[in-house]
């Protein structure tokens, strides 16, 4: 008597398998299967609340509870209904800053290894459908200071001011990260986000280098 093959071909296998309910692929859904519902993501919950004291609060909501909010420019110019920040002239809303007046008198610059300011970027960083203006200087040390401004009731008002060694300035979606260096040779990279008020520090990562004394190595992180 001869005996039953051990073994089904995977031809085989994929028939029974549409018999019962069709043929998925690897790691798939089979023909008909609904899609599974898609979770939302998890948010910090505390397990002891009475000792959690900003536990239901925005990253640096807290921060702009202690520190007056952002005031517009005393002899800023105004904004227009059409066009806001993006239709003004940057450079004169940049002398109109007395944090950043000393460099708008520099001038432009277009490229990397000049004194001067940086072209200026527009983007939405408050998530209010209206850009931001986003600009930076260089100065001939090297250091680079970034500064933001936005729009509150057609005036123009800054919400961040920076600066730092060989600054490298990004965009996630709208949180900003700026990578600096220091004089000890540390890497930096610190996470913005508008927190109603300004934009405030959410996460931060220092990189030590390998001949800096006593550092070690890798990236670390503080939130």
């Amino acid at each position: 008597m001869t005996r039953p093959p051990r073994r089904l071909s995977a031809a085989l296998l994929c028939a029974c398998a549409l018999a019962v309910g069709g043929c998925a692929t690897p790691g798939g859904l089979a023909s008909g299967e609904p899609a599974p519902p898609v979770s939302p993501q998890p948010r910090p919950e505390p397990l002891w609340p009475a000792w959690t004291e900003h536990s239901d609060r925005a990253p640096g909501v807290e921060v702009s509870t202690k520190v007056p909010p952002p005031q517009p420019l005393e002899n800023g110019p105004e904004v227009p209904e059409e066009g806001g920040l993006k239709a003004m002239n940057h450079l004169e809303i940049l002398r109109a800053d007395p944090l950043m007046r000393a460099y708008a008198y520099r001038g432009p610059i277009s490229a990397p290894g000049r004194a001067g300011i940086r072209p200026p970027v527009y983007q939405d960083l408050t998530g209010d459908g209206r850009q931001e203006l986003i600009a930076a200087a260089d100065t001939e040390s090297g250091r680079s200071v970034l500064t933001v401004y936005t729009v509150v009731k057609d005036r123009v008002v800054p919400i961040m001011f920076t600066t730092g060694l060989r600054m490298e300035v990004e965009a996630m979606g709208t949180d900003l990260l700026v990578r600096t260096n220091t004089d000890e040779g540390i890497e930096q990279a610190a996470r913005f986000r508008w927190d109603g008020a300004r934009m405030t520090v959410v996460s931060e990562e220092k990189r030590y280098s390998t001949s800096a004394p006593a550092l070690g190595s890798g990236w670390e992180t503080r939130k």
